[in-house]
């Protein structure tokens, strides 16, 4: 398998872990359809939460794309980067309290909702790594500068968006999944009874995220 491919992959793997995390939005879903008393209300909160999720991504994902322009501190950024997700990932491993601000927007702003929580969760700072090494420069491709800065600028945001739509359609694939799973067949009994708690995971997540980022810079 290639580089690329596994890095694909894993994008696609923290989008699936992202969807099964109640963190990300599901128990909301099992929530509206069981106030409808309708299987489509489940359905009706996949694209409210997929784009918020999404526009999270893109905040997160962008800026970093822009700033492989300057292509001689590449090395710099991905370093500055890893550095980042590790050092939010120990900061969430610390401080374990929600922003209090998430309680009080009403559940009708779901696609708002699903930005908010997880830009605090920082769930786009754990792909920009990732994301990163798929931007970075293939030797080769051209020798004038200008040409590679042009290309390096249409790839890295291609890029960015690429990594972003994967990541979201993957977490609402899990996350409808977990949410019809439970509307469905297991119940609100299964929530009372095996509830997950994954901020810690979600931390160390990060943080391996971030080794990642610098292990594969250095």
């Amino acid at each position: 398998m290639s580089a690329a491919a596994a890095l694909w992959l894993t994008i696609g793997a923290i989008g699936l872990y992202h969807g099964l995390n109640p963190a990300m939005g599901w128990p909301l879903a099992v929530a509206n359809g069981m106030s409808e008393h309708r299987a489509r209300a489940v359905f009706a909160t996949l694209l409210p939460l997929g784009g918020g999720h999404l526009a999270a991504m893109a905040v997160a994902l962008l800026p970093f794309a822009w700033l492989t322009f300057y292509v001689e501190w590449s090395r710099a950024i991905r370093l500055g980067a890893g550095a980042l997700v590790l050092l939010f990932g120990l900061f969430l491993l610390v401080q374990r309290r929600h922003p209090r601000a998430l309680a009080r927007i009403r559940p009708s702003r779901l696609a708002w909702w699903s930005f908010l929580t997880a830009t605090a969760h920082g769930a786009g700072l754990m792909l920009v790594p990732f994301m990163l090494k798929l931007c970075e420069a293939q030797p080769g491709q051209g020798d004038a500068h200008a040409t590679m800065m042009a290309t390096l600028a249409r790839s890295s945001l291609a890029t960015a968006v690429a990594v972003a739509v994967v990541h979201t359609l993957a977490m609402m694939l899990a996350g409808l999944a977990m949410a019809w799973a439970v509307y469905r067949y297991l119940g609100l009994k299964f929530l009372r009874s095996a509830w997950l708690n994954l901020d810690r995971v979600w931390a160390v997540s990060l943080i391996a995220a971030g080794i990642a980022g610098l292990v594969t810079t250095l």
